[in-house]
């Protein structure tokens, strides 16, 4: 009979043990799920904003102008005021016959530049695919007038037709508008100006350049004046053109500039209106 009680005592026992399992694991299981449920929402959801607002910082840092223009010389001025040298590579007449060849070589090179182009140079399929590829691997593109007109020969009507008519073929090509405006021969007029203000464009002229000059349409004379000229200093412009030898002289020009000290500029990294 003893025994009889003491087996029921134990069965009694291990029914409570039991019962107490049971009733102990919903309050932790049931926990659980309730509270990692939020915390897998929580960590999916920023996820999926946060990435995106990295990007977003992280292009506007890349966007942060580097550099500004000082109209009173047309050199670049580094905002950070950083002892850093730059020069700001630029190329007018795009895109006639070598122009992609000398984006392909700056591309090349690892260095960024201002294609100004002109809009007598856009008349064709081939002439547009080259304005598409020299855009496509991320150089900046300038106005320089449809025609290439002396702007301060012209009435304001025309002058307004030249840049804007240009601004709208290029955005036509390339999906966006120029920045910058550079008139030919670098003689602008107060409308004009205005104009290049309306449009959001960067007006801008140059330090210094030499290859429309007769002793140096050949690339070695070219290469050693752009990289030895009295005018090369921090920040300096420099001017060349859609030519062969200019072409030809291009990367010796830039390599003879960095073993001088000087960075090329990126003209992405400029302040614009």
């Amino acid at each position: 009979m003893k025994s009889f009680i003491l087996i029921l005592f134990a069965a009694a026992v291990l029914a409570a043990c039991s019962g107490a399992k049971q009733s102990n694991e919903p309050k932790v299981t049931e926990p659980i799920p309730t509270e990692e449920a939020p915390k897998t929402e929580n960590a999916e959801k920023p996820q999926e904003t946060e990435e995106p607002e990295e990007n977003t910082e992280e292009a506007a840092e890349e966007a942060k102008p580097v550099y500004k223009l000082n109209e009173a010389n047309w050199v670049i001025e580094r905002l950070d005021g950083s002892e850093e040298k730059n020069v700001l590579i630029t190329i007018d007449d795009a895109p006639d016959k070598h122009s992609l060849e000398m984006a392909e070589t700056l591309n090349r090179l690892g260095v960024k530049a201002i294609f100004f182009v002109n809009g007598h140079f856009l008349d064709t399929p081939e002439e547009e695919e080259r304005l598409k590829k020299i855009h496509e691997m991320g150089f900046a593109i300038g106005n320089h007038t449809y025609s290439h007109p002396t702007l301060t020969q012209i009435p304001e009507e025309e002058q307004k037709q030249e840049i804007v008519s240009l601004n709208d073929r290029v955005k036509e090509i390339i999906g966006v508008s120029p920045a910058f405006f550079r008139a030919p021969f670098g003689m602008n007029t107060d409308y004009s100006k205005e104009i290049a203000a309306e449009e959001g464009m960067l007006l801008m002229n140059w330090t210094y350049g030499y290859d429309w000059e007769k002793q140096y349409q050949n690339p070695d004379s070219l290469a050693e004046i752009m990289v030895t000229s009295p005018y090369l200093t921090n920040g300096a412009n420099l001017l060349m053109h859609d030519r062969e030898w200019t072409k030809d002289a291009l990367e010796d020009i830039v390599k003879g500039l960095q073993s001088k000290g000087y960075s090329i500029a990126d003209p992405h990294l400029i302040a614009v209106p």
